[in-house]
């Protein structure tokens, strides 16, 4: 059976209304990457189809998938989380012209005077300015690890400030949509706290509270 297709025009829509908190709450097996991937540039915000690539201390793979990769993708890197330097200055403007939507290696990256002024997302594991090689071509496409969570080629990556998370593209709009009512429950809890209501006010607390107390299963939700 074909996979059904993808609008990746509706998923950045939603995604620009919806931060990666919401999609957390919403999707309990949402893949998360760890906090010890930084954001080094001035923009944190991304969201794209991934194109991967595994590479260790040689970074001949990174320029075929900026090479690979169209305008709105991600470029996705498996360093194995060496401090070796997988790209940098050179990396991001090729990207930037391009148009492509971002930069996440699991490595190295260096030219961080450039690179922290920089619009183009950029994120990665370590800065140094030791750079790898250039001998060993690398596959671009292939299922990969990044920053703890398995990356398939096309896998929706979208980040904010406070980190990356990981969708299936066949389930990313519906994510999306939900994470976007959380969002919408949440605007009406902070109307209300800003005219004087308590966290109680909003939530099923009391209720909750009683359903514990009685060992019976229950859930916090908004009451708004």
């Amino acid at each position: 059976m074909l996979p059904t297709p993808v609008d990746l025009e509706d998923i950045r829509l939603l995604a620009a209304r919806v931060d990666t908190t919401a999609l957390c709450d919403v999707t309990p097996d949402i893949r998360v990457m760890t906090p010890a991937l930084q954001c080094r540039s001035a923009n944190p915000v991304l969201c794209g189809p991934a194109v991967t690539v595994r590479c260790r201390h040689d970074f001949l793979g990174v320029i075929q998938a900026i090479e690979r990769a169209a305008p709105g993708d991600v470029v996705v890197v498996d360093g194995g989380g060496h401090e070796t330097a997988l790209a940098g200055e050179l990396f991001a403007r090729a990207a930037l012209a391009k148009g492509l939507a971002g930069i996440i290696v699991d490595g190295g990256y260096r030219d961080r005077r450039y690179i922290a002024s920089c619009d183009l997302p950029v994120y990665s594991r370590h800065v140094t300015p030791q750079a790898g090689t250039t001998v060993r071509p690398a596959e671009v496409g292939q299922t990969i690890s990044c920053g703890g969570v398995r990356v398939d080629a096309g896998d929706i990556v979208i980040a904010d400030h406070d980190g990356i998370v990981v969708l299936d593209p066949a389930t990313a709009t519906a994510a999306l949509t939900a994470a976007s009512d959380v969002m919408a429950a949440e605007a009406r809890v902070t109307e209300r706290l800003s005219a004087g209501a308590t966290l109680g006010d909003c939530l099923n607390l009391a209720e909750h509270l009683d359903r514990l107390s009685r060992g019976e299963p229950s859930k916090l939700r908004f009451a708004v």
